[in-house]
C-alpha cells in the first residue's frame, strides 16, 4: 500500500494540495485498486475520458440488477430519502429513463434560454460586486459567489426571492453524502436536508401546476407528450439537481480561482491589463483546481485497462483533478497559464452525462470575475482561506478580500 502514503482523502494536507499525489498516482499506472474505499482509482486523461464514454460503465446499476446480483449491500433503511431523491436524478439513471428525462430538460434548457441570462446575470453581478467595494472588502464567498449562481438558478426554476434561504445549506448536505465514506451524521443531515428539500419543491411544483409561470419548473411540467413525461418523484429530483449542480461548481471555481489568482500576482496582473482573457481564464481556473476532483461509477460489463481486469461489481473512481494535470494532454499543468488555448479540460465531465449547464456555468464565471475585475481592480485577500475538510467537492469556506 505504500503508493497510497500520499493519497489520503481525510488527511488535510493532501486535501490542501492533492496535486503531487496525483502525480505519484500516474507514474504508478493507469488503474489502481484503493483498499480504503473498495475503488479502482484511475489517474489519467485519456483512460478516464474514454471511461466518461464507456457504456460498460453506468452511474447506477439499478437498471440491470438487483444489489445481490450486483454483490452490493443494499443502503440502510434510514437513509432512503436522500437516495430516493438523489436516484431519480438523471445524473444517477442510465438509459432510457436518463434519455428520456434529459431530452425533456434540454427542452426547457435551451441554450437560447441560457443566452437570454445573460444581460441578468451581468446585472447581479455587478449589483453584488458594487456591495462588496462599497462595504470596502467582505467575504467573496458569501457575498460573490454564493448568491450569484444560486439566485441565477433560482430565478430559472421560478424560487422566490424569500424561499431562497434554505437552499445553499440543504445542497451542501445532501452533497456531503457524495464524498468517501460519508460518516452517519453526514448521512442523518443529508437525509433531513432530502426530506425538507423534497417536500418544498413538491409545493413548488403543485402550485406551478396549477398556475403556471415563465420558469423552468412550469416548462418542465409542459415539456411531455401523452407516453413521455416525467414522474413526480423524477420532477422533485430533477429539480433538486438542477438547483445542486447549477451552482456547486460555479461557487467553489470562483473561490478556489481567485484564490489561485491571488497567489499568482504576475498571471492576476496579465488578467487585470487584458480582460478579454476571461473566457481561456475561465476555462483554465477549472482546470488548474477542478472543483469536482472525483467521479464514480459502477463496472456494470467487465472491464480490461492496461492488462488490469476489473470485474463487474466493481466502483471506479476517475480523478478529475488528476486528469486536468496530466502531463501527457496539458503544457506545464501545475503552471497557471490564463491564456492556455489548447485546454480539453474535463470539468464538466463527457459523454452522455456532460454537465446539461455548463453554458450557464461559463456565463456566471465570465461575468463575476468581469465584475469583479472592472469595479475592484485592487481587490486583495487579507487572510489564507482555510479549505473545506471535503476531498470530492473541492472549495473554501470563505475567503477574506478587501478593495
Amino acid at each position: 500500500m505504500a503508493v497510497f502514503d500520499s493519497f489520503d482523502p481525510w488527511d488535510p494536507a493532501f486535501v490542501a494540495d492533492p496535486y503531487p499525489a496525483y502525480a505519484e498516482l500516474r507514474a504508478r499506472g493507469r488503474v489502481l485498486y484503493y483498499e480504503p474505499t473498495d475503488q479502482w482509482l484511475v489517474p489519467h486523461h485519456a483512460d478516464v475520458s474514454a471511461l466518461l464514454r464507456d457504456r460498460r460503465l453506468g452511474r447506477t446499476y439499478a437498471h440491470r440488477f438487483t444489489h445481490e446480483e450486483f454483490g452490493r449491500t443494499p443502503p440502510p433503511p434510514e437513509h432512503e430519502p436522500f437516495h430516493t431523491l438523489n436516484d431519480h436524478g438523471m445524473l444517477d439513471l442510465e438509459p432510457p429513463d436518463h434519455t428520456r428525462i434529459r431530452r425533456l430538460v434540454s427542452k426547457a434548457f435551451t441554450p437560447r434560454t441560457v443566452e437570454r441570462l445573460k444581460p441578468y446575470v451581468r446585472s447581479l453581478a455587478d449589483e453584488l460586486v458594487g456591495d462588496l467595494v462599497a462595504a470596502g472588502g467582505g467575504d467573496l464567498l458569501t457575498d460573490v459567489a454564493e448568491p450569484l449562481p444560486v439566485a441565477v438558478i433560482a430565478e430559472m426554476l421560478g424560487i422566490p426571492e424569500s424561499d431562497r434561504a434554505p437552499l445553499r445549506p440543504w445542497s451542501a448536505d445532501i452533497c456531503g453524502m457524495y464524498e468517501l465514506n460519508p460518516s452517519e451524521e453526514t448521512a442523518a443531515r443529508a437525509v433531513r436536508a432530502s426530506l425538507e428539500f423534497s417536500e418544498y419543491l413538491r409545493t413548488l411544483i403543485a402550485a406551478r401546476r396549477k398556475t403556471p409561470g415563465d420558469d423552468l419548473v412550469s416548462a418542465l411540467i409542459a415539456a411531455h407528450d401523452e407516453d413521455d413525461r416525467l414522474t413526480e418523484q423524477e420532477m422533485v429530483s430533477t429539480c433538486a439537481l438542477l438547483l445542486n449542480a447549477g451552482h456547486e461548481a460555479t461557487v467553489n471555481t470562483t473561490v478556489n480561482g481567485w484564490w489561485a489568482l491571488f497567489r499568482d500576482p504576475a498571471q492576476l496582473a496579465a488578467l487585470r491589463a487584458d480582460h478579454s482573457l476571461v473566457p481561456t481564464a475561465v476555462e483554465e481556473l477549472m482546470r488548474y483546481d477542478t472543483p469536482l476532483q472525483l467521479f464514480e461509477r459502477w463496472v456494470l460489463d467487465e472491464i480490461e485497462i492496461d492488462g488490469t481486469t476489473i470485474p463487474r461489481g466493481s466502483e471506479v473512481a476517475m480523478l478529475f483533478g488528476s486528469a486536468n494535470h496530466d502531463p501527457a494532454v496539458f503544457t506545464a499543468p501545475d503552471r497557471l497559464d490564463l491564456a492556455r488555448r489548447d485546454n480539453p479540460h474535463i470539468s464538466f465531465s463527457a459523454g452522455m452525462h456532460y454537465c446539461i449547464g455548463a453554458p450557464l456555468a461559463r456565463i456566471e464565471l465570465a461575468a463575476s470575475m468581469t465584475a469583479l475585475l472592472e469595479h475592484a481592480p485592487t481587490l486583495r485577500p487579507t487572510a489564507e482561506p482555510e479549505r473545506t475538510p471535503n476531498f470530492v467537492i473541492r472549495g473554501l469556506k470563505g475567503l477574506a478580500v478587501e478593495v
